[in-house]
């Protein structure tokens, strides 16, 4: 497509999202709820449409030879389709962030100040490979009063669309604009660059995807953007961790789903457990087929693929994990801190001071204690569904829901009252 093509292709949406936005910001929380029920007994009843749109992307990626673990991430089986109708429902629920009196007081001048959240306008988000992001952006987005522009990757193109027209469903039973939730139209790549030079009609850009993409985003967007950086996941066994639970929660971090962002990717090993507990973890995800890439302090256990400068803050989202043997605490701590993305690290122990001093040190957007990595997911801490993990220090952090896709104001009240002469 040439590129005046594309910018009209993309100035239209980002016009009707902006005047969307200007009407969704004031919308009753009523007209939402129904918007976002409504497309959930959309998608309910669009199983078999959404499946077979699925499969029109499942069979191009076949054909261009997508590894097993991008194939999952692309796949929409029924369980994961009713998964999303309950998200979208879930959102629904929630209380309507928009209004909500975060803090309040009273100055000896008179003055009664509130501080309320307030939707940001319109956001872009940009994904790759996940066509459920399409419902969970599009429901956050709509709960927290912003319009949205969804660009999906062109291999969840179908699914995207067939996703999206439950959303659009949603907002015509609610008497909601329908650019408040859109879809950019094309698979043409050159959609994303138009989409981060939009300005004039875009606050914020999140993007959702591989470390390509959000470096990307980050170099060339001319408007704030939410990064959601790669997964390098640490899970530290401590010298004081049970086994049993090491066993359970180690298992389930790296192989539940291996594709995900909040996949177990290194294992570090305190040096007092290498050769008893640390050896059977890495045994157990070598008979549930996963290949562990170790450091000269596992070398001599079987099947240990010896690891190289590489393997360290690598996000394989596959059956590999990275492993090590550290000295102590300090040692992951120092590992995580050079290493990590600034996403989730988890600690297995039962020394509490140890917990502690985990806590306190290791700066990631989420932090586990004798958890699987694999609940950093917003649905799992109760926000229904999120837009992404944002790994960055300003606005957002962690799982983004509704109530973080809001700003503030401070509403001033006060009854003739004028400020003393200087």
């Amino acid at each position: 497509m040439r590129k005046a093509d594309i910018k009209y292709t993309m100035e239209r949406p980002g016009k009707a999202a902006k005047s969307a936005a200007y009407e969704l910001a004031c919308a009753a929380a009523e007209r939402k709820y129904t918007a976002l029920i409504t497309a959930s007994e959309a998608v309910i009843t669009q199983t078999k449409a959404i499946a077979a749109a699925n499969e029109r992307d499942m069979a191009r990626a076949r054909a261009k030879g997508l590894s097993a673990a991008l194939m999952d991430r692309l796949l929409l089986d029924e369980g994961r389709i009713r998964a999303m109708a309950c998200g979208l429902r879930a959102v629904a629920e929630q209380a309507d962030p928009v209004g909500q009196v975060m803090a309040e007081w009273d100055r000896p001048t008179g003055l009664r100040i509130r501080r309320v959240r307030t939707p940001l306008g319109v956001i872009g988000v940009i994904f790759e490979s996940r066509p459920n992001v399409t419902a969970d952006a599009g429901a956050l987005c709509l709960k927290s009063g912003n319009a949205v522009i969804l660009r999906g990757g062109s291999e969840s193109f179908h699914s995207c669309a067939a996703i999206h027209a439950c959303l659009v469903q949603g907002l015509k039973s609610a008497g909601l604009p329908e650019a408040a939730i859109q879809l950019v139209p094309t698979r043409d790549r050159a959609a994303v660059g138009e989409m981060l030079q939009m300005a004039d009609f875009m606050d914020v850009i999140v993007p959702r995807g591989g470390k390509t993409l959000v470096g990307r985003v980050q170099a060339e967007a001319r408007v704030p953007v939410f990064a959601h950086l790669e997964g390098i996941c640490h899970v530290y066994i401590d010298a004081s961790a049970d086994a049993a639970k090491t066993r359970a929660v180690v298992m389930n971090a790296k192989t539940r789903r291996p594709g995900i962002c909040g996949a177990a990717e290194c294992l570090l090993i305190h040096r007092a457990v290498a050769d008893g507990l640390g050896a059977q973890v890495i045994a157990d995800l070598q008979a549930a087929g996963v290949e562990v890439r170790g450091d000269a302090g596992l070398a001599h256990l079987p099947g240990v693929v010896p690891a190289t400068s590489g393997d360290w803050g690598r996000e394989y989202l596959d059956m590999i994990i990275a492993a090590r043997v550290v000295d102590d605490i300090e040692g992951a701590i120092a590992h995580i801190r050079r290493h990590g993305s600034g996403h989730t690290e988890c600690i297995l122990a039962e020394d509490a001071a140890a917990v502690q001093r985990f806590f306190a040190r290791v700066d990631s957007a989420i932090l586990m204690h004798n958890a699987s990595t694999q609940f950093a997911d917003g649905g799992e801490f109760g926000m229904g569904a999120e837009i992404g993990i944002a790994t960055g220090r300003l606005h957002a952090r962690g799982p983004v829901g509704a109530a973080q896709l809001t700003s503030f104001k401070y509403l001033v009240c006060g009854d003739g009252t004028t400020r003393a002469q200087a």
